[in-house]
């Protein structure tokens, strides 16, 4: 007996052709490692080269990398096609790619602003559009990475929120729209994870300091190994929701009383959104644009003001959109 998709009943990834979005560092080469060491077949999408090749190579032979912006729908379409062509099918697709950048709607610069609604809701969208004629093939899976930003709105993480709420009202959408072709859809939420992009945003003026005031459990960082087998756990299962920690369920649940938690947010956020946007007026320019490395190679791709490379860095490995790095 086979599950869809072609993976035995009990689920194993083992041989299971695993696309993954975002895959250079964070989350999403932390989740490329252990589908990997479930005998996964990779193909890692992002914007680092050099990154990207480093964790196909940690992934095995059965790794393969491509450097694509995802919010390039043609690029994405000849990475679909791409990876049929290396693989022969796509039984799963993870939508991992994202960036954030902080300061409130009023401070904001505004073409970052936008272009974190852009990489993180329409990225989301357009690689669910190159993937969808495979994964309805192999009635495979298809999972949107949202955040607990989906569930409580942060003051100072409106672009952010947006997009995460965005992406969970899409793939539920998708979801009803999609299962009678075979094809489940699921959405991972998780709190603050100890990532690149988390670590670059506590670097920006008055970020982390509004963080660290939110009511526990959300102020608090959670360590990325935990959370990337948590996820994994619930790929294997295909499951509908997935949960980076587990409290994040109960909070899920508090939906049912409709505004409480925006008015909560809204109500402990009064005290600081002041102190917060003059720490990050103070930062300048740089505290206001997309946070940690992924976020600067985001920038670079989108032509927008970015840091410079980071040491060592070697333009050479770009092997530009829709091609293939390493293996």
């Amino acid at each position: 007996m086979r599950a869809r998709g072609g993976a035995p009943a009990g689920r194993t990834l083992d041989g299971q052709v695993v696309v993954v979005t975002g895959a250079a560092r964070g989350l999403g080469a932390a989740l490329a490692e252990r589908l990997a060491a479930r005998g996964a077949r990779l193909a890692l999408v992002g914007l680092e080269p050099a990154e990207l090749a480093a964790v196909a190579a940690a992934s095995g032979p059965a790794a393969t990398a491509w450097r694509v912006d995802v919010t390039d729908s043609d690029a994405l379409a000849t990475v679909a096609a791409s990876v049929l062509e290396r693989f022969g099918r796509v039984d799963m697709v993870i939508a991992n790619a994202g960036i954030a950048a902080g300061g409130t709607l009023r401070v904001s610069d505004a073409a970052t602003y936008d272009r974190v609604i852009e990489v993180n809701l329409l990225g989301s969208v357009r690689t669910a559009r190159a993937f969808l004629p495979a994964l309805i093939d192999s009635r495979g899976y298809l999972l949107q990475i949202a955040s607990a930003a989906a569930l409580f709105p942060t003051p100072g993480m409106s672009a952010y929120g947006a997009s995460k709420a965005g992406v969970e009202a899409f793939a539920h959408a998708l979801a009803a729209e999609v299962a009678g072709h075979g094809v489940d859809v699921g959405v991972a939420y998780l709190s603050w994870t100890d990532t690149d992009m988390v670590r670059g945003a506590a670097a920006v003026g008055g970020f982390d300091a509004a963080r660290s005031k939110l009511p526990p459990p959300l102020g608090r960082v959670y360590p990325l190994g935990p959370t990337a087998e948590r996820i994994v756990a619930g790929i294997e299962r295909r499951a509908p929701h997935i949960y980076g920690q587990g409290w994040l369920r109960a909070v899920l649940a508090t939906r049912a009383f409709g505004p409480a938690l925006p008015r909560l947010a809204a109500r402990g956020g009064r005290l600081d959104v002041a102190a917060t946007e003059a720490a990050m007026r103070a930062s300048g320019p740089a505290g206001l644009r997309a946070v940690g490395p992924g976020g600067a190679a985001d920038a670079a791709a989108a032509g927008l003001p970015t840091a410079d490379p980071e040491p060592g860095a070697d333009p050479d490995l770009d092997a530009g959109p829709g091609q293939a790095i390493g293996r």
